[in-house]
C-alpha cells in the first residue's frame, strides 16, 4: 500500500510519487562533421550546465554533398567510436536517419529537450538548414544556440575593402596569422548525464560499409578512424614526423605527411587543437620551427579552401575562372577508365591511383601529378577527377577536394597556370628516385631497374625481359605521347586566351 501524506492545502491526499521532483529538460547536442568529444564547444556547453545531454548525429544526405563511398566507410567506424567515447563518460549517442530540419524537432519532442546546441558549418546549405532550424525551435518554444568549432578563423574576418573573401593564399594566410592564436582548445566533459529512453537507429541499418563486394579490405588495414587515432596521430606526428617535414612531404617513397586530413574531414580533431599542439611543439624545441611553419601552412591551405566554398557554394561544379567555361574538353571514356584503375603507362600516376583504390588517400605530391595528367594529358573535365576523388578518398573534403582540382585544372583560386603541365616521368624521378613508391603500389615493376622504373617504355627487350615486363601485356604502354599530350594542353589553352 502506498504510503499517502496530507497537504497543508486542504488536507489532499497525495502520494509520495507525486512528490518527486521532475527530471530537469535536456539538452541536445547535434552532432555533424565534428565527431570529437575534446574541443567541441556545443557539447562543452551544454555538460557544463549539468543538465541531461542527448548526444544525437542524424545522418542527412540532403544536404551538402552525400559522402562517397570511402568516406561512408570512414564515418561508420568514426561513430562507432564516438559512440564508446560517449557511453565511457555516462551517455549514449543516438542515431537517427533522414533530413535534420524534421528529425531533429521529433527528438525534441520525444525527449522533452528544451534546448539544442551545434557547432556551426560555414558552407551555404548548412548555414540555410540551421537557419530554418533555429526558426522551427523558436516556434517551439525550444533555444537553440550555435557554436564556432570548424575553422580557425571565421569568414566573415578575412574580407577585402569590397567586403569579399580573398582568392590568393598568401595574402590570406598573412592576415590569419596577424589575428594571432585561435581559442584555446576545451577539454572533453569528464561525465555525460545521460537522458534515457530515447530510440535510436542501429549503425548497422544504414549500411554504410560494403558488403559484397567488399572492397574496404585496404581501408580496414590502413586506417583506425576516432578521436583517440586522430590525437596519437596528430602527436607521433609531432614527435617524428615534422622535424623533416619540409624535406620529406614532396617524397611520396618516404612517411612524411601527417595523414591527419581524414581525422580532421570528420571532425575527431580541430583545426584549433592542432594549431596549438603545433605551436607548443615549436616552443619546446626551436628546432622544430620550420617544419611546424610549413606544416601551418598546410592547416592554412585547408582553411583556404573552406573559406573559398563559403563564398562559392559551386566549387566542385563551377570553374571560378569563368574564362573557363569554354574550354575545349575532350571526354573519353575508355581513357578516363584506364586513368581510374591506374593502366595510364605512367608508373608514378598509376601507383597514385593504385594507392587511392587501396588506402582511400593518395601522397599529395602525387595527386598533382595524377591531376594535372587527367586534365591537361587527356583533356578531360576536371570535375571526372574531382567526383572521382569524391567517391574514393577518405578525406574526400567538399572544400579542398574541388579547390584543389580547380588549382591544378587552372581554373581556380590563386591556380596554378595553365600551361604548366606536369612530365609524369619527371616527377617520378625527381621525388621517388629509387622508385620504392612505384615498387610497392604497381607491383609489376618491381624487377625494373632504378634509372627505368619511371620510363619502361623507353627500356631495351633485354631490360624489359630481366624485369620480367611486356609492354601491352603485362604493363600498358603510354596511354598518350607526353609531348603530344602538353602540345595539345597548350593548343587547348590558346584557344580560350583567344576567346
Amino acid at each position: 500500500m502506498v504510503p499517502q501524506h496530507r497537504s497543508w492545502h486542504g488536507f489532499q491526499l497525495v502520494n509520495e510519487a507525486s512528490l518527486t521532483p521532475p527530471s530537469p529538460p535536456s539538452i541536445i547536442v547535434w552532432f555533424r562533421d565534428d565527431l570529437r568529444l575534446t574541443d567541441h564547444p556545443a557539447l562543452h556547453a551544454a555538460a557544463k550546465t549539468g543538465q541531461p545531454v542527448v548526444c544525437l548525429y542524424v545522418f542527412d544526405e540532403s544536404v551538402g554533398r552525400a559522402p562517397g563511398g570511402a568516406a561512408r566507410w570512414w564515418l561508420a567506424q568514426s561513430l562507432r567510436a564516438l559512440g564508446a567515447g560517449i557511453a565511457a563518460r555516462g551517455g549514449s549517442l543516438v542515431l537517427r536517419r533522414g533530413p535534420a530540419a524534421k528529425v531533429i524537432p521529433e527528438v525534441v519532442r520525444e525527449s522533452g529537450a528544451r534546448a539544442v546546441y551545434w557547432n556551426a558549418i560555414a558552407q551555404a546549405p548548412h548555414q540555410a538548414l540551421e537557419s530554418q532550424l533555429s526558426a522551427t525551435l523558436s516556434k517551439l518554444g525550444i533555444d537553440s544556440q550555435s557554436f564556432p568549432g570548424d575553422l580557425l578563423v571565421p569568414p566573415s574576418a578575412i574580407r577585402n575593402k569590397e567586403g569579399r573573401g580573398l582568392r590568393v593564399f598568401t595574402p590570406f594566410w598573412r592576415r590569419v596569422l596577424s589575428l594571432g592564436d585561435p581559442p584555446t582548445p576545451l577539454p572533453a566533459p569528464k561525465e555525460l548525464r545521460p537522458s534515457p529512453g530515447i530510440a535510436s537507429d542501429r549503425l548497422e541499418s544504414w549500411e554504410l560499409e560494403p558488403r559484397t563486394p567488399d572492397w574496404a579490405g585496404g581501408l580496414r588495414e590502413s586506417w583506425t578512424p576516432g578521436e583517440a587515432s586522430a590525437r596519437a596521430r596528430l602527436r607521433t606526428f609531432l614527435e617524428q614526423g615534422v622535424r623533416d617535414y619540409v624535406a620529406d612531404r614532396d617524397r611520396p617513397d618516404r612517411d612524411g605527411t601527417s595523414r591527419l586530413s581524414p581525422h580532421l574531414r570528420f571532425g575527431e580533431l580541430s583545426p584549433r587543437q592542432v594549431w596549438h599542439a603545433a605551436r607548443f611543439a615549436a616552443a619546446e624545441d626551436p628546432t622544430l620551427v620550420p617544419g611546424v611553419e610549413k606544416f601551418l601552412s598546410e592547416l592554412g591551405w585547408r582553411e583556404f579552401c573552406r573559406h573559398l566554398l563559403h563564398d562559392h557554394p559551386d566549387l566542385a561544379t563551377a570553374n571560378l575562372q569563368t574564362n573557363f567555361d569554354g574550354f575545349p574538353w575532350a571526354p573519353d571514356g575508355k581513357a578516363l577508365s584506364a586513368w581510374q584503375r591506374g593502366r595510364t603507362g605512367y608508373p608514378i600516376v598509376d601507383a597514385g591511383l593504385r594507392e587511392l583504390w587501396h588506402t582511400g588517400v593518395m601522397h599529395n605530391r602525387v595527386r598533382m601529378v595524377v591531376a594535372s595528367f587527367l586534365v591537361k594529358h587527356l583533356l578531360i573535365d576536371w570535375r571526372e577527377g574531382e567526383a572521382w576523388f569524391w567517391d574514393t578518398l577518405v578525406d574526400a573534403d567538399a572544400g579542398s577536394n574541388p579547390a584543389n582540382w580547380q588549382w591544378v585544372a587552372g581554373c581556380g583560386a590563386d591556380a596554378a597556370p595553365y600551361f604548366r603541365v606536369f612530365n609524369p616521368q619527371l616527377q617520378g624521378e625527381k621525388f621517388d628516385p629509387d622508385g620504392a613508391y612505384v615498387r610497392r603500389w604497381v607491383p609489376e615493376l618491381k624487377d625494373m631497374p632504378a634509372k627505368l622504373i619511371h620510363r619502361p617504355w623507353q627500356a631495351t627487350p633485354i631490360e624489359l625481359a630481366s624485369a620480367g615486363i611486356t609492354i601491352g601485356k603485362t604493363y600498358p604502354p603510354p596511354i598518350v605521347d607526353h609531348a603530344r599530350g602538353r602540345e595539345r594542353a597548350l593548343a587547348a589553352y590558346a584557344k580560350i586566351r583567344k576567346g
